[in-house]
């Protein structure tokens, strides 16, 4: 049966955080499975901290970006095998 593999985009341009607060733990690692409505990262434009949530359930695969990377608009953030 051939995996089925999807990326979570980013839905603005700004800067890609894995957690709320450098004192919190990460929002999601590779090999966790998340839930359809789960907060997977935040992207912060203009000072405004926008959760970034999947729609999909899956477990993710691969985090395409580095903690505090700039990231462009529709920039594929997560690769998540459905599951």
């Amino acid at each position: 049966m051939e995996k089925k593999i999807f990326t979570i985009n980013s839905p603005l341009s700004g800067t890609f955080y894995r957690r709320p607060s450098p004192e919190e733990p990460i929002y999601v690692e590779e090999g966790d499975e998340v839930q359809p409505g789960g907060v997977v990262c935040i992207v912060e434009s203009m000072k405004v901290f926008n959760e970034v949530r999947t729609e999909r359930k899956g477990i993710v695969r691969k985090v395409l970006i580095e903690d505090e990377d700039p990231v462009m608009i529709n920039q594929p953030m997560f690769e998540l095998e459905a599951i």
